[in-house]
């Protein structure tokens, strides 16, 4: 499958690691700042292959390329823009979190995408992880029994120097803060866990710290499901001095389940009332990341490579982007409001936030 990048920044390697595990034809890579995309070929040993190209404008490379799938890993502002010119193109699409900005573009993703027959998969890729896959299993086969609620903190760390290598992180065009940036690999989970369907949420936001950026780096929300279920959102950058964890508590009648380590990727708590054989094993569950984005981009990418050959629905499709990136919008609204914010939303976009005060 010709496959090509745009976009070589820091989540980059990911991408271009699962398209190579994948047995794609890597065609060509796009970054504006050339050193970029040698850097990243030469980290995994392709900077001598010509047959990769280079180039610093993603359209001349989709002009004189065949490519049947791009995935786009630029600055979060710019998602939604390239992926409606690759969609147009007739080109399928992974996107990076969050797949766009604002709802509106979200939307027009959905349709443009539908209308020309092309798949489109947003970068959620922790749905792959093996615990989680584990908590989904048992989530589909009813062991929680009816579900009471559910909750996911991310407790991470980013200095003043994560923020200077890139002066588009934490601007409310470009990347937003905490919750969109770092939580919302969670917030997709938390989401999908607990049903998708969405009454009302409450949420707070503050910038506690990171006076230099624009953004939150603290958000806290109480999200209210239409089956009943209740559940808490934690986002921070905050946490001194280095990452502590991200963690999802799903807890229900006849079960509890704690996921954790640095990227959901561990299973620290695992009970049922059932007991299965399973259940041994599952407990203390401890998979072996490459980095803190976890190993998931590789399945995400095989998913995607049989939606396209096959003409299935990928399993993290753009609807998916779509109710995390909603959630997200919904806490900042939220806190621009000061009330709660009923769901669904339409036409909210994080530069609707610029108006906030800290």
């Amino acid at each position: 499958m010709k496959y090509a990048l745009i976009g070589c920044g820091r989540i980059s390697t990911n991408h271009l690691k699962a398209a190579w595990n994948n047995q794609m034809e890597i065609v060509a890579v796009c970054d504006v700042r050339p050193e970029r995309m040698e850097e990243l070929l030469a980290k995994h040993g392709l900077e001598k292959e010509e047959k990769i190209k280079r180039y610093t404008d993603y359209k001349k490379m989709i002009e004189e390329n065949e490519i049947i799938l791009v995935s786009i890993a630029t600055e979060s502002g710019l998602h939604a823009e390239i992926a409606l010119y690759c969609i147009e193109q007739g080109i399928n699409v992974i996107i990076e979190k969050p797949m766009a900005m604002s709802l509106s573009d979200a939307d027009t993703i959905i349709q443009r995408s539908e209308e020309k027959g092309v798949k489109v998969s947003a970068c959620h890729q922790n749905r792959f992880n093996i615990a989680v896959q584990k908590m989904r299993q048992a989530l589909e086969q009813g062991r929680f029994g009816k579900l009471s609620h559910g909750s996911v903190h991310v407790r991470w760390n980013r200095n003043r120097d994560y923020y200077e290598q890139a002066l588009w992180r934490g601007t409310w065009a470009q990347d937003g803060g905490a919750l969109m940036n770092q939580c919302i690999h969670g917030i997709d989970l938390l989401r999908w866990m607990l049903g998708d369907e969405i009454d009302e949420v409450y949420g707070i936001t503050r910038q506690q710290f990171h006076r230099y950026i624009e953004a939150e780096d603290l958000g806290m929300a109480v999200v209210k499901f239409k089956n009943g279920a209740v559940a808490t959102v934690e986002g921070t950058t905050n946490v001194y001095p280095q990452n502590l964890e991200e963690t999802l508590y799903l807890f229900g009648e006849k079960g509890t389940v704690k996921l954790g380590g640095k990227s959901t990727n561990h299973i620290e708590i695992w009970d049922f009332a059932d007991g299965m054989k399973e259940d041994t094993e599952n407990r203390g569950l401890k998979e072996e990341v490459y980095n803190i984005y976890g190993n998931g981009h590789t399945s995400l990418f095989a998913d995607m490579a049989i939606s396209i050959r096959e003409d299935t629905t990928p399993y993290v499709d753009a609807r998916a982007g779509r109710r995390a990136l909603e959630l997200v919008l919904a806490i900042y609204k939220s806190q621009k409001e000061g009330k709660p914010v009923r769901l669904p939303l339409y036409g909210f976009a994080s530069t609707d936030m610029k108006e906030v005060v800290w």
